[in-house]
């Protein structure tokens, strides 16, 4: 209602109470019935304070990834150059950049429909002479090339089991691709885990975003490519991200 009245939700609920219904309404809540989310129906998901476009093209900016955020500015808050492996809307990074001031970036995504639309915010928060977008799939053997290395790689990779039941706000409106991985849902870090040392400076470190229960299952994946994993929880007490480092030795 808010956003037919083109006012904000305080807004409406302290002064536009008593406002007539405007015609534009009901087709928005026709849509929201058919359980599309609100984020896809008004194109827009706060995240970090800041105003991100979306589209069906990428993941919807959740809560969560603030904690993953937020890691990563205490493992590396001088900035430096940063990756995003998966960039979607750009969210993560664009987040970094914008708290960084120092720091430039770049993000990778294998769909192109998702790199414009990160294209678009990066514009919108005046980062793009900042952040590079590109092509980019860590299951190519070539995605690595000419990237060069990073004071932190971050990156919120599918994660969910192929047979998990989400609610049709997710399933039916946001990209597979973006979601699934595998019948544990560990296929992509499995992947991108071990190329992640070749891409990192020296005291470089990566961020990765979890799972509630794959602390355990992408501590052994990391510690196999010479990691050693710090976890962060989300607000709700469940871990949510893991901070990596390379250890002593290698």
């Amino acid at each position: 209602m808010a956003a037919t009245l083109g006012v904000s939700r305080s807004d409406l609920l302290l002064w536009r109470m008593r406002d007539p219904v405007p015609e534009a309404f009901a087709a928005l809540v026709k849509r929201r019935l058919a359980h599309e989310p609100v984020a896809q129906i008004l194109g827009r998901k706060e995240f970090y304070g800041r105003e991100f476009r979306v589209t069906r093209d990428v993941l919807i900016p959740r809560a969560d990834s603030e904690t993953t955020v937020a890691a990563a500015i205490e493992a590396c808050p001088a900035g430096g150059r940063i990756l995003d492996c998966g960039t979607g809307s750009g969210a993560l990074l664009l987040t970094l950049l914008a708290e960084l001031p120092q720091a430039s970036g770049v993000g990778i995504d294998r769909s192109p429909a998702a790199l414009a639309v990160a294209a678009d915010n990066a514009g919108r928060l005046g980062l793009s002479g900042r952040a590079e977008l590109r092509l980019g799939d860590w299951h190519r053997p070539d995605w690595r090339d000419a990237l060069g290395t990073f004071a932190c790689v971050i990156a919120n990779p599918p994660y969910v089991e192929d047979d998990a039941e989400l609610a049709l706000s997710v399933s039916e409106y946001e990209p597979a691709e973006a979601l699934f991985a595998g019948p544990d849902g560990l296929d992509d870090y499995q992947v991108l885990i071990p190329q992640l040392p070749a891409l990192l400076a020296p005291g470089g470190c990566a961020v990765l975003e979890i799972g509630a229960t794959q602390a355990g299952p992408v501590r052994e994946i990391a510690a196999g490519a010479g990691f050693l994993a710090d976890v962060r929880r989300d607000l709700g007490g469940r871990d949510r991200a893991v901070i990596l480092r390379l250890g002593l030795g290698k």
